[in-house]
This record gives structure tokens, sequence and C-alpha cells, in this order.
């Protein structure tokens, strides 16, 4: 049986899973990663992944790492987690090293591509993905295949600006999605309003009790985002925009506001075709996606 990998490069660890064609989970492990040698955790990959070979037939791996990345030659730009992969061409050196064809793409692609094959997206045209989480990123599939842009950043949704006068979180531009709506600048305008919170979890609990600094708070991120899940519908016109990440899965009744508050923002002829969703792929849809990708570049 064929087999294909995944490849999850983190700041702090590395995971690798292995996939048979029935996408069942055959073996997993994790690596430390050493951010300021690129060497030595791509030489541990590699040694674990020779000894899969020992047993199974891999046909491909698709691998996901911190950005900003060059997509179309499979490196790593820069990163502030990984101050040592300045320019690592991470698909060249594992593929030369273990002879299997390899694919780099940013976590949001990968997860995107999972909800596509076999998600709530599976058999629609224009799958679009979103994470709402620490950040917010995107993911797009048009006929099954990862849309990437002429230069590989398409998608790259935090720095887009839905709200000029809005909060401005680290080197993002002010009033940016991710600036606004991300569980991180969720907790981090709420705090700087004077609430005692560590999550975004907490702010829309006080504002569900009444609090208005925090209700404030969550209607910002609220229409932040709608805005640009807004932007997204009048451009692409996707046949279903799902979301996860902890904030988009977690917040009773955040999805169903998002697609409330959106179809109010849209053509009146385009509100029937707009469908928000919430993923039913667990927190791993990231490295299956990868694994399927590992698939899609041995055919």
């Amino acid at each position: 049986m064929k087999h294909a990998l995944g490849i999850d490069i983190g700041g702090t660890n590395s995971r690798i899973s292995l996939f048979d064609e029935k996408l069942e989970l055959i073996s997993k492990t994790t690596i430390q990663t050493d951010p300021n040698n690129s060497n030595i955790t791509l030489g541990e990959i590699c040694d674990y992944i020779e000894l899969l070979k020992e047993s199974h037939e891999i046909v491909g791996i698709g691998a996901c790492a911190p950005g900003p990345l060059d997509l179309i030659n499979g490196k790593i730009l820069e990163s502030p987690n990984l101050p040592g992969w300045s320019n690592c061409e991470v698909a060249k050196i594992i593929e030369m090293k273990t002879n299997i064809p390899v694919k780099l793409e940013n976590d949001a692609n990968l997860a995107a591509f999972a909800e596509a094959k076999v998600g709530l997206g599976a058999g629609l045209d224009v799958v679009q993905f979103l994470t709402i989480s620490t950040g917010v990123g995107s993911g797009l599939v048009i006929n099954g295949k990862i849309y990437s842009g002429a230069h590989g950043f398409a998608h790259e949704i935090a720095n887009l600006i839905v709200d000029p006068s809005g909060n401005k979180k680290g080197d993002l531009q002010k009033g940016s999605v991710e600036s606004i709506a991300s569980g991180t600048a969720i907790t981090e305008v709420a705090i700087s309003r004077g609430l005692d919170v560590k999550h975004a979890g907490e702010v829309n609990d006080l504002a569900l009790s009444g609090n208005l600094l925090a209700r404030q708070t969550m209607d910002e991120a609220y229409d932040g985002l709608s805005s640009c899940i807004a932007a997204i519908v009048s451009l692409i016109d996707p046949n279903i925009i799902i979301l996860s990440g902890s904030v988009a899965l977690k917040i009773d009744g955040f999805v169903e506001r998002i697609e409330k508050m959106t179809k109010e923002k849209v053509f009146e002829a385009v509100k029937p075709y707009v469908k928000v969703v919430k993923s039913n792929l667990d927190g791993d849809s990231g490295i299956l996606g990868a694994a399927l990708l590992g698939f899609e570049i041995a055919k």
C-alpha cells in the first residue's frame, strides 16, 4: 500500500505523520526543532523518514513551516521563531536526502486542502477556509487545487485592512483583520480597556454577562471578520466558507453570527449563496492536508 507523509515544522517542535491511502494514521513522531540550525532538525526529520521507508512505500511528502514562505521554490524566507532558517530550501533539502517528492505549503492552505478533499467542502468547486485563532489565516482551493497566486502569497489575509481606525497589532497594519479579530487581538484590546482576561473566550463570557467594554471588543471582532469575509465573497464567490481555530470552534454561536453579519454586507442577490460553517475536522487538518498533498504530487 502507498503512503504519504505530512510534516509540520514549528518554532518549538516538528511533527511527522504517516498516512495510508485510506487516510488512516500509521505512524507519528515529534522532533524538537532547533530554531538556530535548520540542518540539525532537517537531518533528524530525514533520518526518521529513512526508517519509515524500510517498511512503507512513501510516494510524496507535504510540509508546512512558519513563514513568510516562498511557496514556488519551497523555502522559508524568514521566520521570527526560526532565526536560523532564513532562506532555507526545506523542500529541496528533504527531497534530495530522501528521494521522495516534497512540496512546501503554508498551514492554512494545507488545512483548506483537507477541508476540500475530505471535510465539508468535499465535492465542491470553490472552497474557502479561514482559521481564527492566535492569528487569522486563510486558504483557498479551486477545483481541487490550492490557489497560491502569481507569487505564492495569495490569501495571506492577516494584513487585510477592515477598519482603518481599528487596533494595531505587532508589525501588522492598523485595522487589519488579524489586529481586530484574532484571539490574541481580542484579548489584547480587552486588556487595554481594563478588563482582566486571559483569552478571547473570557472576553466573550463577559460580553454575554453584560459588560459593555467586552461587548464592544467582541462586536469589533465580529464586524472586522465579517467585513473580511464579505470582501472574499465579492471577489471569489466560494461555494462554502469553512471556519476553524480556537475562536471559531470554542465560542458558541460565533460562526452563526459571522454568517449573519456577512450576509448583511453583500448584494441581496448574493445572500442565498453565503454559507459559513464550522469545520468538522479536528485540529490536525493541517497535517492531514499535508499528507493529502503528498499523495497529490505523486500522481
